[in-house]
């Protein structure tokens, strides 16, 4: 919270110690727009938090004007007039006020994918936005207001209009605001310094994909190529337009789909009689030169990921209908009941396209940790690729291609068995040569030195086998290649080995230099010891260490058993003599 005041205070310091320009009043709209939103959450798109930035400020500059809207008991409403423009942040109010309007409607756009009836709230809270806007718009028209903020506001008003009109699917009428939008960024965009226009061009590009839509919409059937290339450039998501393209890209292929009524696939074809399998595989083959035409590797893992997506939800679609295919089957018997059924090889031909993307998923990431395991390390605290996450990924590879050889309808196929069996060597060659690369930064020489052999016996077992199988290596890795690289590796390990086994002596005496024992301890043998002339020598064990000690010894009385007392016979005999005589003494009291 207190970063967020000190961003408002910096804003509100730059826009208010603006100065005008000689031809009158000035506000950059579109650079404090851009601006407010990248440090008050839209960065992270989170448009509560830019819609309590809007109220704050607008709370602070009524107060700064004073311009008070009455006071806590009574609310009193004014409307600022071009009479009352003598300072910029009057535009400023209004403009927060249309932005404020306007992050509430996409956070309500955010809400209504799981509410629909937001839906109405966000209509009604842009149109409050438009109507903010063309306020701003007729304050701008005022003879005080610089030329370039009078376009800017137009340009403003029109982008909110648009917006409203997109949302209620009057194409027509949205793609003539945002063109007007675009005309007006564009001419400004050639008229001011570089920082400005390319802000301008920023704000064409946002809206482009806008205006194709409303094209489309309208008749113009080009228009869905250029949505495609532009949702290719985008990485494949992200933004307001996603899901309308997404929806517009399914709705397309819907419309070309209906004529599509079989697919061939090794040498067999299959009826395709589900809507949604259609639909993926006639735009398979988009989906794939997308994939092959993606600029950087996170376009292409984002690809990836939507075309698994589309895979996994067509595959659920036919697991349904064979489902209730098979409890027909159980109410009446089937003929050709050990014959794979057309609709379990739709299946089997979707579930090897998911398996066989995720190959090809999982090679493209490997290649980039490829790249990156072999350029060297600049930051020592930053943690780098390491050969343990190659091997996870040729790890879930693997797994993948026992699935693809386990498919039904598909063991009797010889050349597939054979072309999987093919591939997992090829791709068992890379695993074990990253094992090895790991044996290798621990020093585990030998072990490597094996690993490396198994590596060149798989990779020659590939070559022997590709002869007659030449076009499934088109897409695999080289395997010559991985050979020389093997070749190359076991020489580095046999060089580090011996090295390593020649500095083997002196590892003790580098242990020694690095002990702590004490001087009091090591008499007997010489060391330089830098230490021992430092502050803090070590010479002593100080505290000492506990001692053991033998207990203090218990004392018994033993000597009792051979003490021989003195006999008291004669004192027991004077006792006995005295008899009755003495009993009757005793009694009178005659022997006192």
């Amino acid at each position: 919270m207190s970063s967020d005041k000190h961003n408002e205070s910096k804003i509100s310091t730059m826009e208010d110690n603006k100065e005008n320009s000689p031809d009158g009043l000035g506000l950059e709209i579109l650079l404090v727009i851009k601006e407010s939103q990248q440090q008050h959450g839209l960065r992270h798109g989170d448009y509560q938090r830019y819609r309590g930035y809007c109220s704050r400020r607008m709370r602070r500059l009524r107060k700064t004007l004073g311009f008070k809207l009455g006071n806590r008991h009574k609310f009193t409403g004014k409307k600022i007039t071009q009479e009352m423009i003598s300072d910029n942040r009057y535009l400023l109010l209004v403009l927060m006020e249309a932005e404020r309007a306007w992050s509430y409607a996409m956070q309500l756009k955010q809400e209504a994918n799981t509410e629909p009836r937001k839906r109405f709230h966000l209509l009604s809270r842009l149109r409050k936005a438009a109507k903010h806007g063309e306020r701003l718009e007729k304050l701008c028209d005022s003879p005080r207001v610089d030329a370039k903020t009078k376009l800017e506001a137009q340009a403003y008003t029109s982008y909110l209009t648009g917006m409203v009109q997109f949302e209620m699917q009057e194409w027509k009428a949205a793609m003539e605001a945002f063109n007007k939008c675009k005309t007006i960024y564009e001419k400004l965009a050639s008229a001011f310094t570089e920082d400005l226009a390319v802000l301008y061009h920023q704000r064409v590009e946002e809206i482009s994909p806008n205006i194709r839509y409303c094209a489309y919409n309208i008749g113009d059937q080009n228009a869905i190529n250029d949505l495609m290339q532009m949702r290719l450039a985008a990485g494949g998501g992200g933004g307001m337009m996603a899901e309308k393209l997404e929806a517009l890209i399914t709705q397309t292929r819907a419309k070309q789909a209906a004529s599509m009524s079989e697919v061939e696939w090794r040498g067999r074809s299959v009826p395709v009689k589900i809507d949604k399998a259609r639909i993926f595989l006639l735009g398979l083959a988009d989906n794939e030169a997308a994939i092959a035409q993606a600029a950087n590797e996170e376009t292409k893992e984002s690809l990836y990921e939507t075309l698994l997506a589309e895979c996994r939800e067509t595959i659920q679609a036919v697991r349904e209908e064979l489902k209730a295919e098979a409890k027909q089957r159980e109410r009446g018997p089937d003929a050709d009941s050990g014959k794979v059924s057309n609709l379990q090889f739709l299946h089997s031909y979707l579930t090897y396209i998911k398996l066989w993307t995720v190959v090809k998923r999982n090679e493209s990431m490997a290649h980039v940790l490829q790249a990156q395991l072999k350029e060297p390390q600049t930051d020592e605290n930053k943690r780098g690729p390491r050969p343990q996450d190659l091997i996870r990924l040729y790890d879930i590879i693997l797994q993948s291609l026992a699935e693809l050889a386990a498919l039904q309808g598909l063991e009797e196929d010889h050349t597939f068995q054979k072309e999987v069996a093919l591939k997992m060597l090829v791709y068992k060659a890379y695993r074990c040569f990253y094992i090895a690369q790991s044996y290798v930064l621990v020093k585990k020489w030998s072990e490597a030195l094996v690993l490396y052999e198994r590596v060149l016996k798989y990779a020659h077992e590939v070559q022997s086998k590709a002869k007659s199988l030449n076009n499934s290596l088109k897409d695999l890795p080289d395997v010559q290649e991985l050979i020389a690289e093997v070749n190359a590796e076991k020489y580095s390990l046999q060089a580090a080995a011996i090295l390593d086994t020649g500095d083997a002596p002196e590892a003790p005496s580098q242990q020694q230099i690095k002990d702590n024992t004490p001087l009091s301890e090591r008499l007997e043998t010489f060391r330089l010891d830098p230490a021992l002339v430092g502050k803090q020598p070590n010479l002593v064990e100080f505290p000492p260490d506990f001692q053991p000690i033998p207990c203090k010894p218990l004392f018994f009385d033993l000597a009792l058993n051979h003490v021989a007392f003195p006999p008291l016979d004669d004192k027991v005999e004077q006792k006995g003599k005295g008899g009755l005589t003495g009993y009757i003494k005793g009694i009178f009291g005659f022997g006192s």
